[in-house]
This record gives C-alpha cells, sequence and structure tokens, in this order.
C-alpha cells in the first residue's frame, strides 16, 4: 500500500486571510485535518464538507491526546495511505512541535511536506501595530516559553532590556513568575510591556503597562489564551490605528 503524505501546516495567527496559499489549498482539499485548540473556527470552515476534523487541542496540565499519542495518530494515518494536514496555530516549527512530529514520520518512513506560516509572534505585533525591530529601540528579538517545566530555572539574562525585545509565549498563567524572573534578572521594574490577546481576530485586546504590573494585569483584565507578552520599549511604539482596542495599565 502507498504511504500517504503528512502535511505540517501553519495556520498562522487566527485570521484566515492571513493564510499562505499553499496552506488554504491544502486546507480546502484535505480528507483529514488533525488539528490544534487554537486554530480559529473561520479557519476549519474552509475545510470540505465530507473532511474528518480531529482535535487534539492541548490546555494548561491537560492534554486530549499526549504528544507522542498525536505523533503517533499521524503516521498510523499516513501509513494507511492517507494524506493528514496537521495543522497548528502560528507556524509549526516555533513551539508547535512539529520538529517531534517530523521526525517521528521520518522515523516511520512517512514523507512529511511543512507549509510554514506566519508565526504568532510576527502576526500578533503586526496587528498590534508593534514593530518587534526598530532601529531606534531594538536590534535582537528572542522569543521563550512561558509555560514549561523548570521555568523558574531557565536562564533569561540579557533576552530583554533595551535595545532588545522578548516575546513570551503561554506566558499568561505564569505572568507572576515570569516579571518576578525578568526583574531579578535586573530588568527595571517599569520596562514597558504590551499583552496581545486574540490578535488577527475580531475580539483583540492589547493591553499595556510595565513589568511589575504584569501579574495585575493579567488578573484583572482576565486575559485569556491566546495571549503574547511582548516586552520591550518597541511596544511604546504602536500604531495610532490600533489605539481604539489598546488599554493601558500602570502601577
Amino acid at each position: 500500500m502507498q504511504k500517504g503524505t503528512i502535511y505540517l501546516v501553519g495556520a498562522g495567527p487566527g485570521d484566515p486571510d492571513l493564510l499562505t496559499l499553499r496552506a488554504a489549498r491544502l486546507i480546502e482539499r484535505a480528507g483529514l485535518i488533525v488539528h490544534d485548540g487554537l486554530v480559529d473556527p473561520a479557519i476549519l470552515a474552509l475545510a470540505r464538507p465530507d473532511a474528518e476534523l480531529v482535535s487534539v487541542a492541548k490546555q494548561r496540565a491537560r492534554h486530549t491526546l499526549p504528544q507522542e499519542e498525536i505523533n503517533g495518530l499521524l503516521v498510523r494515518e499516513a501509513l494507511k495511505g492517507r494524506d493528514v494536514v496537521r495543522l497548528k496555530g502560528g507556524d509549526p516549527f516555533i513551539f508547535g512541535r512539529g520538529g517531534e512530529e517530523m521526525e517521528d514520520a521520518q522515523a516511520a518512513g512517512v514523507r512529511v511536506e511543512i507549509v510554514p506560516g506566519i508565526s504568532s509572534a510576527n502576526g500578533a505585533a503586526a496587528a498590534a501595530g508593534i514593530p518587534l525591530t526598530h532601529r531606534d529601540s531594538a536590534s535582537i528579538v528572542s522569543f521563550v516559553a512561558g509555560q514549561c517545566k523548570g521555568l523558574s530555572e531557565q536562564d533569561w539574562s540579557g533576552l530583554a532590556g533595551v535595545g532588545r525585545t522578548l516575546v513570551i509565549y503561554m506566558g499568561v498563567k505564569t505572568a507572576g513568575q515570569i516579571a518576578e524572573k525578568l526583574m531579578a534578572d535586573g530588568l527595571a521594574p517599569d520596562m514597558p510591556l504590551a499583552v496581545i490577546e486574540n490578535a488577527c481576530r475580531p475580539e483583540m485586546r492589547v493591553l499595556r503597562g510595565p513589568l511589575a504590573a504584569l501579574p495585575d494585569l493579567v488578573e484583572a483584565e482576565q486575559v485569556q489564551s491566546p495571549a503574547l507578552i511582548v516586552i520591550g520599549d518597541v511596544t511604546a511604539r504602536a500604531n495610532a490605528a490600533v489605539a481604539a482596542v489598546a488599554s493601558e495599565y500602570a502601577l
């Protein structure tokens, strides 16, 4: 039996109009789509009526399927001869575990095609009018995961500060630890930041404040995933077009 192909597809930050042409075409013709919980319903609506949609949504401390079982599901279906679209929010190779899925598929002799997407960081920052780099503010950008084992032991020193932008994925639930960690590493309590919730969607919010106020901001505004935290002077350079959805928060 001929093996199928696994397509690791980036769904971008949420808006269907921000899909690549390759991603849109694969979604529209796929018979099987295995998707994350953060993929916007409007993107899933592009699937053909008879497509099988399998959610493997992950939530903090609770997974519909462990990652190893997701990998196994993709490989099993491909070995049956089915093409599988593995649909991920943002880009599959930026905190999307696409590398793990690719390695397991290749070990099983299954062909894999990577379809990159606009990363959540790029999409969210652009939607909020925040340049991640700017000649007057930042020439270095770092991406980190704010929800992982051993967070307090990780060395983030030098990732944020003057001339740098730090983008934190999955940091809503650990906002207090993140603020404490960065200030303990020497980052100024008044370093500006932005929390971008539901980027590139109609309900998008941009919340601003100093680093020391991050935990209070997240709690008071009841911020929910998907949300990114952007820390650095670039967050003060928002385009006026997004002012209507931005809220200021201060100590």
